[in-house]
């Protein structure tokens, strides 16, 4: 089964500095058909403006991934960790036990738009810990590269970012002939995110900001991209 979520469908905030597309309820969206997919709980679509940011704030027992289109998020925690997130960056945040972070634009003239993504952790009350690596655009082409998986994935690359839960994240590049197919274990669920361009889907079509969700399926298959960027998740049911 495979149900299409279009973009305009998302719960929408503007905050002046900052617009938010949301994909499940968060914050001041509330929509109870969906709270989340699996244990996939929050990809917002953030955009932030030009010397603008989030404050210092917490979190705990939440994966916490950061996908930056363009722009760059300057990232700081309880932790020690003071970092820049460019484009092509996968960053991890387990809050675990407890962090406080803040994420800014410091950028001049420039947007930041990221993707924060949510996932619920299959083990609660560890030590927070941070993971950034950077995915080489050559491992994302006409393929899909493991981005994020548990450390025990005997397909993580040196490209992917270790999270404590019950899921993987891929990301890939396609456009005109490139294609890829994942196998889907049928008793999970998946969850494919364009970020831009356009795709099928088990042919079906999708354009940016649209979701699908599959449950039951044995197979991914994506096709006849038009500069299209994806994320999918392998999801626990």
């Amino acid at each position: 089964m495979l149900n299409i979520r279009k973009s305009s469908e998302r719960g929408y905030a503007d905050h002046g500095w900052l617009k938010s597309f949301h994909s499940f309820s968060f914050a001041n969206y509330f929509d109870p058909a969906h709270m989340g997919f699996g244990n996939l709980r929050v990809i917002n679509e953030d955009r932030i403006d030009p010397g603008t940011g989030f404050g210092t704030h917490g979190h705990r027992d939440m994966e916490i991934i950061s996908y930056v289109l363009s722009g760059n998020l300057a990232h700081k925690d309880s932790m020690g960790n003071v970092k820049g997130i460019p484009p092509g960056d996968v960053q991890r945040m387990s809050a675990g036990s407890g962090v406080q972070h803040s994420e800014f634009n410091h950028a001049q003239g420039e947007q930041t738009h990221f993707l924060q993504i949510w996932i619920e952790p299959n083990v609660k009350g560890i030590d927070p810990g941070y993971e950034q690596k950077s995915v080489p655009e050559s491992a994302k082409r006409g393929q899909l590269a493991l981005v994020a998986a548990p450390a025990s994935d005997e397909h993580a690359a040196a490209h992917t970012v270790e999270i404590h839960a019950d899921a993987r994240m891929y990301s890939g590049l396609f456009n005109g002939p490139e294609n890829a197919v994942l196998p889907l274990n049928p008793s999970r669920k998946a969850y494919v995110f364009l970020v831009r361009g356009a795709l099928q889907v088990n042919g079906q079509a999708l354009n940016a900001g649209d979701a699908a969700m599959l449950q039951a399926e044995s197979s991914l298959a994506l096709s006849e991209g038009q500069d299209a960027e994806v994320l999918v998740f392998d999801l626990a049911a």
